[in-house]
C-alpha cells in the first residue's frame, strides 16, 4: 500500500475565501482535467488522503466541507445544495476548467447537485458509494446512533465502529484520525446534518444530468447496497460501473488503488480535444 502521511495532512491546508465564508482546502499540482474530491458526511479532505498518492500526476482540490475540519459552519444550511454552492464557489474561486467532482457517500450527493444546477462548471462525475434516495428511517442504526451523541464526543465513542466500519484492513492510524476529527463536529451539528440528508431526493436532478459519469460501489456497501446502485445507473444513462469487490462503504479507504485505476481509466488527461472518458470501466449493478 502505498504510504500517506497521517501526521502532516492538515498542514498543507490553505484557506480559500468563496463569498462571505472560506473553505479549507489542500491543493496538489498535477495534470488537467483538476479532480476535486468531496468527502461524506463527518469526514474531512482526510478522507482521500489514501486515494491521494495514486492518483499521482493530477491535479487535486479536496476541500473540508462546510463545518467540517478546518472550514467554518457558515450561516446557510448543511443540505447537499448549500454544500453544492460552496463547491461550485471553490471551482469558480480557483477557476478550474470543467473539473471532474469525485463524491463519496454524501459527497455524491453533493457531486449530484452542482453538476444539476451548474452543468456548464462541471466536466465529470463519480460517484462512491453513492445514493439518489437515503432513506435512513428513524430506526435506522445512523439515526439511533447519532441522536445518541453529546458534547464533548469521544473518539472512542462504540459508534465509531460501526460509523467508520470497513470489510478491508485500513491504515490504524488514518482510522484514529478519522475519529478524531469527526468528535470535533458539535454533537447539534451532527443532527443538523442527518436531517437534511434523510430528506434528500436526487431522481428529477439526476435525470437532467449530460456528462460522463462513473459509479464506483463496494460489493459489500451495507448502507447504499445494490438497490441503491442500480437506481443511480438508471437515472443517469450515462454512467458507467465499477464493482469494488470485497469492500464495503468506503472503497477509497479500503481498495484506493483500484478506486484510483478506475478513475484514471475513465477520465484522461485533457487533450485540446477536452477531457477523454472512455467506456473501459462499464459493468452492471445485478
Amino acid at each position: 500500500m502505498i504510504s500517506a502521511d497521517q501526521a502532516g495532512w492538515n498542514g498543507r491546508k490553505r484557506k480559500v475565501g468563496i463569498g462571505s465564508t472560506e473553505a479549507a482546502c489542500i491543493e496538489i499540482a498535477g495534470q488537467e482535467p483538476a479532480l476535486v474530491l468531496v468527502h461524506g458526511f463527518s469526514d474531512t479532505s482526510r478522507s482521500f488522503s489514501l486515494l491521494a498518492p495514486h492518483l499521482a500526476g493530477r491535479r487535486l482540490v479536496i476541500p473540508d466541507l462546510r463545518g467540517h475540519g478546518a472550514s467554518p459552519a457558515g450561516t446557510r444550511g448543511f443540505a447537499p445544495a448549500d454544500f453544492a454552492e460552496d463547491v461550485a464557489g471553490l471551482i469558480e474561486r480557483l477557476r478550474l476548467e470543467r473539473p471532474v467532482l469525485v463524491g463519496h457517500s454524501l459527497g455524491s450527493m453533493v457531486a449530484i447537485e452542482a453538476a444539476a444546477r451548474y452543468p456548464e462548471m462541471i466536466g465529470g462525475l463519480v460517484l462512491m458509494a453513492g445514493t439518489l434516495r437515503p432513506q435512513i428511517g428513524e430506526d435506522h442504526p445512523i439515526t439511533i446512533g447519532v441522536r445518541a451523541l453529546r458534547d464533548p464526543i469521544s473518539p472512542a465513542d462504540p459508534f465509531y465502529d460501526y460509523w467508520h466500519a470497513c470489510e478491508a484492513e485500513v491504515p490504524a492510524d488514518f482510522l484514529t484520525m478519522a475519529a478524531k476529527e469527526a468528535s470535533a463536529m458539535p454533537a447539534a451539528l451532527w443532527r443538523a446534518i442527518l436531517e437534511q440528508v434523510r430528506r434528500v431526493d436526487l431522481t428529477d436532478k439526476a435525470r437532467t444530468l449530460r456528462l460522463p459519469a462513473l459509479v464506483i460501489a463496494g460489493e459489500r456497501d451495507l448502507l447504499f447496497d445494490e438497490t441503491h446502485q442500480r437506481r443511480l445507473l438508471e437515472e443517469i444513462p450515462s454512467a458507467a460501473f465499477v464493482s469494488a469487490v470485497r469492500c464495503g462503504h468506503n472503497p477509497h479507504w479500503e481498495d484506493p488503488a483500484l478506486v484510483a485505476a478506475a478513475i484514471a481509466r475513465y477520465f484522461k488527461v485533457r487533450t485540446k480535444a477536452g477531457p477523454q472518458p472512455t467506456a473501459e470501466a462499464t459493468g452492471s449493478a445485478g
